[in-house]
């Protein structure tokens, strides 16, 4: 078993950049911690491969942060790649805390007055065991509308401001009525940590029918007990910036979208990380 350091990093990934979501409650909860963002560009979008193929890249890219880059913690900050792989990586690394991401519906139906909660999700996301699980633990007075966002995280992913203002309207005109009465839907969950970086998007479509929820604070919430439970806490700032940020396909991307959602962070690194 590797010795874990309470003064190394923690790894954070996604397939893009909607695991800055994430990135941003993690730091607000843990802001004397240094994190490794990496965002695996070069073999996105997870959202519209088969769980194979995200499998692997998460076991490639847990291989590099834990093994070479001796993270302490590591953060899965996407639903499909937990999905896919959150079970596969736990067994293989035990003596680190390995956290992952689901859609927040338990928050959502647990605020919902009409019972009806929309979901939307990339389409593996649905797809997956986990999330039939999930699902499968609600209320049977719990009804979820759930609708596959093909293509919205893509669009987010490139900041195409057309396509991603023309798909939200889309995706949520496809989940019916929304607001306070009954049947309507209520509650909405945006089930992929992209669509939280367009939350302010969905508020403004809404105009109030529904309350809105996303999954990043509970995960950092649980990453603080987890590291404080294994006395992994760093006990004073890292000394250097936050941030340090991998990219395995266009730096651009990244860069931009962290220049806009995070702190100063140093200039986005390219990695070339083969299966």
């Amino acid at each position: 078993m590797a010795e874990v350091l309470a003064t190394a990093s923690i790894g954070v990934f996604d397939s893009g950049i909607g695991g800055l979501s994430v990135l941003q409650a993690l730091h607000q909860e843990l802001p004397w911690e240094h994190f490794i963002y990496l965002a695996d560009a070069g073999y996105a979008p997870y959202g519209e491969r088969d769980s194979a193929h995200v499998l692997r890249r998460s076991e490639a890219i847990a291989r590099y942060l834990i093994e070479s880059r001796k993270v302490k913690a590591l953060v899965i900050a996407c639903n499909t790649a937990t999905a896919a792989a959150v079970a596969t990586l736990r067994g293989r690394y035990p003596y680190i805390p390995i956290i992952g991401i689901e859609p927040a519906v338990k928050p959502a139906a647990a605020l919902s007055r009409t019972g009806h909660i929309g979901v939307l999700a990339t389409r593996s996301t649905l797809q997956s065991e986990k999330f039939a699980a999930l699902l499968a633990n609600q209320s049977p007075s719990t009804h979820l509308v759930l609708q596959a966002c093909d293509g919205l995280a893509a669009a987010i992913e490139q900041g195409d401001t057309g396509s991603i203002a023309r798909l939200a309207a889309q995706y949520l005109a496809a989940l019916g009525p929304l607001g306070h009465h009954d049947g309507a839907v209520d509650a909405l969950v945006l089930g992929c940590t992209h669509y939280a970086l367009i939350a302010e998007l969905f508020s403004s479509l809404l105009a109030g029918r529904c309350s809105l929820h996303e999954a990043g604070l509970p995960v950092a919430r649980r990453a603080r007990q987890l590291l404080v439970e294994g006395g992994l806490l760093r006990q004073a700032p890292p000394g250097t910036r936050a941030f340090e940020l991998l990219s395995t396909g266009a730096r651009h991307l990244l860069q931009a979208a962290a220049d806009r959602w995070l702190p100063p962070a140093d200039a986005v690194q390219s990695l070339e990380l083969a299966t």
